[in-house]
């Protein structure tokens, strides 16, 4: 720098001019994309036939929903602020996934993962529905014999009066011939899309919340935290039979009632991580420069709490999973929309001579819980420095 050049002094940045419009690279292609999504909403929404007819490829078409406008959504949330920050910041994100690939389960289970996301994303555009067929009622699944009296007509070989799964239904069909890998293939489209918005959802203004309350302290930190007190008392799950004893199960409803009401413990986690990050000396340092609270809760405080967010996160997608598939169960679900919750319970009366109707979606459930606790495990490890001593 030229020794004619003044020397400019941290003290005497002025941030709103540094910040320009205050709204970086990320945040603006999020709004961009944003745009883009509202301006094909508005489209569908005036269209009266749906976006995309029935063709080879996509068997009966796709009249999109409410639902997949929330999904597609909170695909652009995961890409932005989860996958951005790591293709960005690619060195530390290869130090993270040194520290993740040391828990060789959570490797397997993180391939499970995008397995199951890929083919619940994808799946159902080529399966279709499954409809009933009596006549095939009951197919055991391939490398599987039973009794040649238990199907109504065996789609396999018969030999020695035992029907064998036939490729034409790889994982069997239910009582009412439903084939069960679409099934269980549009029970994985539930789960990804009851994991990633409502948890997105909670998520979004647990963290908002927690920051704030944090960082303003005062009296806002304290309305803010008893009405999480409030929220936390009420019985979300009350509120959700209500509503379906009024309107109905839906889906969608599930979302909403639980995103919206159960960011409680959320907001308090991410305050606790918070509180500590702002009185760390580069928070003070921005505060003693001018900059407002919105710029360093917004570039200081919430990237510095985003690994436990994002720990949080894995926490929340199987309790949620978990909690629908319950309620699916318990027939309280969405009935018009298969998911494995519903599926296991079709076949809970045939455990004796059709065991494989709610065991396959039952072992999917298992495996799918199972795998987002090691990663779980394995990215608190990788995420937060402290735990390395204790594992």
């Amino acid at each position: 720098m030229s020794s004619d050049t003044p020397r400019r002094q941290f003290e005497d940045i002025d941030w709103d001019a540094d910040r320009g419009v205050g709204l970086t690279r990320q945040t603006t292609g999020f709004l961009a994309s944003l745009l883009v999504l509202a301006t094909l909403f508005v489209y569908d929404y005036l269209r009266q036939s749906p976006l995309f007819e029935p063709n080879p490829v996509l068997r009966d078409g796709w009249d999109i929903t409410q639902l997949d406008w929330l999904f597609t959504l909170s695909l652009l949330l995961f890409c932005f602020y989860i996958i951005a920050p790591l293709w960005t910041n690619r060195r530390m994100a290869a130090h993270y996934w040194r520290e993740f690939r040391k828990n060789r389960a959570a490797v397997v289970s993180l391939g499970y993962l995008v397995i199951l996301f890929t083919l619940g994303l994808f799946g159902p555009l080529l399966v279709g529905k499954p409809s009933v067929e009596l006549i095939q009622g009951y197919q055991p699944p391939v490398g599987v014999a039973v009794d040649n009296s238990v199907p109504l007509q065996c789609a396999g070989r018969v030999a020695n009066g035992q029907c064998y799964g036939s490729w034409a239904f790889p994982l069997g069909t239910t009582g009412e011939g439903k084939d069960l890998l679409a099934l269980v293939v549009l029970g994985m489209r539930v789960s990804i899309r009851i994991g990633l918005i409502t948890s997105f959802l909670i998520i979004s203004i647990g963290a908002t919340v927690g920051t704030v309350a944090a960082y303003l302290g005062g009296l806002v930190d304290e309305v803010l935290m008893r009405y999480v007190d409030i929220q936390q008392v009420f019985p979300s799950f009350l509120l959700y039979i209500l509503l379906i004893y009024l309107f109905g199960g839906s889906l969608l409803m599930f979302i909403l009632v639980f995103g919206l009401l159960s960011w409680g413990g959320t907001a308090r986690l991410v305050r606790s991580a918070a509180l500590q990050r702002s009185e760390d000396e580069y928070v003070e340092v921005a505060r003693c420069a001018g900059a407002d609270a919105t710029h360093v809760i917004r570039r200081h405080i919430l990237p510095n709490v985003s690994g436990t967010v994002i720990t949080n996160l894995t926490l929340l997608i199987p309790g949620l999973i978990l909690f629908e598939a319950g309620l699916a169960f318990l027939s309280l679900g969405d009935p018009t929309i298969p998911s494995w919750g519903q599926t296991i319970a079709a076949g809970r009366s045939d455990l004796g001579s059709a065991w494989w109707v709610s065991t396959v979606p039952g072992v999917f459930l298992f495996l799918t819980i199972l795998a987002f606790n090691f990663v779980g495990d394995a990215l608190r490890d990788a995420l937060d420095p402290r735990s390395e001593g204790n594992t």
